[in-house]
């Protein structure tokens, strides 16, 4: 989850606000059926395939991830409850009418800030279900040049962010292993809106791809031109991880190049436990969609951007992930480029 939100004005102008991080999930689904089109800077639909996906995924991605992995295991079961250690998340589930909204886009940030770009999320909320900003914000320490890792709610009380999201929007019911029955009356266990999560545990990384890039290229291999996508949560549970965190202020020169990026953007090595919130695109069905963007953070006050693992032996990952049924974009750049996109 990106969330470098525009200045609030005044002598703020200048700054860049912290990403955060919320402690939630991402996902898409299986087919790019257009809905809506839409047209640049509105929105448009892409409406998923209503047959689960978990009765072709867990085999395609166990495969993939066994070429990338020295041990994979991929299988479907109940969704943990997702409030209790070490997730802490808000909800007990991703399930029930999973929906992923890609919103603005780098475009926005780079090579100059669009600071005007700034966009409340809008969160549903009743008696029953208020509403919970559970995100945290990762940003430099002034005194030590570390990661300063705090709740989003214990400094502000807005829902808004800037520039771009990648965001996973559910009932967050806890999910439930059920039956699918195919069109030979044999019934399968499967996850549908609403019931149960794909379970993914891959340790020990052989080769060069990271455990987000193997996941969607795995998928792209697959499904071939058909837009397929999954999300959800992961836990980095042993090893160390590469991680950015954006500077406090906005680059005041262009950035033009990858190379400009990194050289603005502050990396560091953190340890685990890391939890993590992925979205998951196997291929852009022609949104201009950022196909991956994975945001961490961790009880012992590390957080930021995924990149990869720097501790390749001893790496242990362990993730549960939804497909969703619709994908939205929303403010899509008029004009865009590639720079960025890692």
């Amino acid at each position: 989850w990106h969330r470098a939100a525009a200045p609030r004005g005044g002598a703020e102008r200048n700054r860049a606000e912290p990403s955060r991080i919320l402690p939630c999930c991402a996902s898409l689904g299986q087919q790019g059926r257009y809905v809506r089109p839409g047209d640049s800077g509105g929105r448009c639909v892409a409406e998923i395939g209503q047959v689960p996906a978990s009765l072709g995924f867990p085999p395609v991605l166990q495969k993939g991830l066994k070429e990338n992995f020295a041990d994979a295991q991929v299988s479907v079961v109940d969704c943990p409850d997702l409030t209790k250690e070490p997730f802490n998340f808000p909800a007990k589930g991703i399930c029930g009418k999973p929906r992923i909204a890609d919103v603005g886009g780098v475009p926005y940030l780079i090579p100059i800030a669009q600071k005007e770009k700034l966009i409340p999320i809008v969160q549903t909320k009743s008696e029953k279900k208020p509403a919970v900003n559970g995100s945290y914000v990762a940003q430099i320490n002034p005194a030590d040049k570390g990661c300063l890792l705090e709740k989003y709610s214990g400094k502000y009380t807005d829902c808004e962010f800037g520039l771009l999201a990648n965001l996973y929007a559910s009932e967050g019911q806890p999910g439930k292993l059920g039956e699918f029955q195919n069109s030979f009356h044999r019934p399968f266990q499967t996850i549908a809106a609403g019931e149960a999560v794909i379970e993914v545990k891959a340790n020990g990384r052989t080769g060069e791809l990271n455990f987000v890039s193997c996941l969607r290229q795995t998928l792209e291999k697959h499904y071939g031109e058909k837009p397929v996508g999954m999300g959800g949560t992961f836990i980095i549970q042993k090893g160390k991880a590469k991680i950015h965190i954006m500077p406090p202020e906005f680059s005041a020169c262009p950035l033009n190049t990858d190379e400009d990026v990194n050289n603005w953007l502050k990396f560091f090595e953190m340890k685990a436990p890391l939890i993590c919130q992925p979205v998951i695109v196997s291929r852009d069905p022609g949104f201009d969609l950022r196909v991956e963007h994975t945001h961490c953070f961790s009880h012992h006050g590390e957080g930021g951007h995924y990149h990869q693992d720097t501790s390749p032996d001893s790496v242990q990952y362990l993730g549960y992930f939804q497909p969703a049924e619709l994908l939205f974009r929303i403010d899509r750049p008029q004009e865009t480029h590639l720079v960025g996109r890692d």
